[in-house]
C-alpha cells in the first residue's frame, strides 16, 4: 500500500502543486484547511523568506512558504502546529510538522553560522551552502525523553504549571550532548522527582511540535526514592492506580498512548496503537 505522505526534496523551479503558508503564528488556514493551490498562494506578494519542496501527499507535490511574518488574507486565519495535531487528521499533521521543521531550519540557516555570509539551497539535497566558507548546514533534530514510571498498578504522574489545569502527564526532557536516551532519562527523573528507575524499555517515537524536536518513548519501573517536585518545574507529582487514573493527556500524544498502554495491558484490555 502506498502511503499518503512521503518526503522528498523537490525542484521549486517547477510549476504547480499544492502549498502551506508558515509565519512565527503559525499556518495559514482557510474554510477548506491549508493546503492552497501553490500557484494562487503565491500570487499573493507574501513576505517569503524561503520556498522548499518537502513531499507528496495522495501523489501531488508540496511545497512550503516560509514567511517573514503573517499577513492578513480574506476568509483566512492563522493556526498553530500544535491544534493541527490535536484535533485535525494525522496525515496532515506529519506534512505540517515535517513543513514546521524544515521551515525552522530554513529560517535560522539564511546566513552562515560560521562567516556570516547569506547562504544557498543545496539543490536536491536538503541542505544550506556557503560558498564562502563551505559550510553545510542540514535540518537539526534535538532528541527528547517521556518516560512512564510504574509500580504494579500504579503509574507515576506529575503536572507543570504551564499544563491545562487538572491534567497529568509522563515525565520528559531534552538529552544533553553526550548522553544517551537511557542516560537522558535517569538524570530526568532524579531531577524532576528524585526518584531511581530500573529496567528501562524503549516504546516508540513521536514528532512532536516544537522546533526541530523528536520524543523518544520509554517505560521505566519504580525502584527507590520517595517523590520530592522539582521546584519550579513540576507542581505535582503522585502515584494514580490504573483503575482510577487524572485527566490525561490528548489522546494523539504520545504521553497519552504511554499511559494507555500500560492501563490496557493490566487491565486486559486491547492495546492501543500509536500514531504514526
Amino acid at each position: 500500500m502506498t502511503p499518503r505522505w512521503t518526503t522528498a526534496v523537490l525542484d521549486t523551479n517547477l510549476s504547480g502543486g499544492w502549498a502551506v503558508a508558515r509565519s512565527p503564528e503559525g499556518f495559514l488556514v482557510d474554510d477548506n484547511g491549508p493546503l492552497f493551490a501553490r500557484e494562487w498562494l503565491k500570487s499573493q506578494a507574501l513576505p517569503v523568506l524561503a520556498e522548499h519542496g518537502i513531499g507528496h501527499l495522495d501523489g501531488e507535490p508540496v511545497y512550503l512558504l516560509e514567511l517573514e511574518r503573517s499577513v492578513e488574507l480574506e476568509r483566512c486565519h492563522w493556526q498553530g502546529l500544535r491544534t493541527f495535531m490535536l484535533e485535525g487528521d494525522h496525515t496532515l499533521y506529519k506534512v505540517l510538522g515535517y513543513a514546521a521543521q524544515i521551515g525552522t531550519w530554513a529560517r535560522e540557516h539564511r546566513f552562515c553560522g560560521n562567516c556570516g555570509q547569506a547562504m544557498t539551497q543545496v539543490p536536491r539535497e536538503r541542505a544550506m551552502h556557503c560558498a564562502l566558507c563551505e559550510l553545510r548546514s542540514y535540518p537539526r533534530i534535538s532528541p527528547s525523553m517521556i518516560v512512564l514510571i510504574t509500580r504494579g498498578d500504579e503509574v507515576l504522574l506529575a503536572r507543570s504549571p504551564r499544563f491545562v489545569p487538572g491534567v497529568y502527564s509522563t515525565l520528559a526532557g531534552f538529552a544533553e550532548p553526550g548522553e544517551s536516551a537511557e542516560d537522558c532519562l535517569i538524570r530526568e527523573v532524579r531531577e524532576e522527582v528524585q526518584l531511581e528507575v530500573k529496567n528501562i524499555e524503549y516504546v516508540g517515537s513521536q514528532c512532536w511540535p516544537f522546533p526541530h524536536s523528536m520524543m523518544l518513548g520509554f517505560h521505566a519501573q519504580y525502584a527507590s526514592g520517595d517523590i520530592v517536585p522539582q521546584a519550579d518545574e513540576i507542581e505535582d507529582a503522585q502515584w494514580f492506580n490504573v483503575h482510577d487514573l487524572p485527566p490525561l493527556p490528548a489522546s494523539r500524544s504520545i504521553a497519552r498512548y504511554l499511559i494507555d498502554l500500560y492501563a490496557a495491558r493490566r487491565l486486559g484490555l486491547p492495546e492501543p496503537v500509536l500514531p504514526g
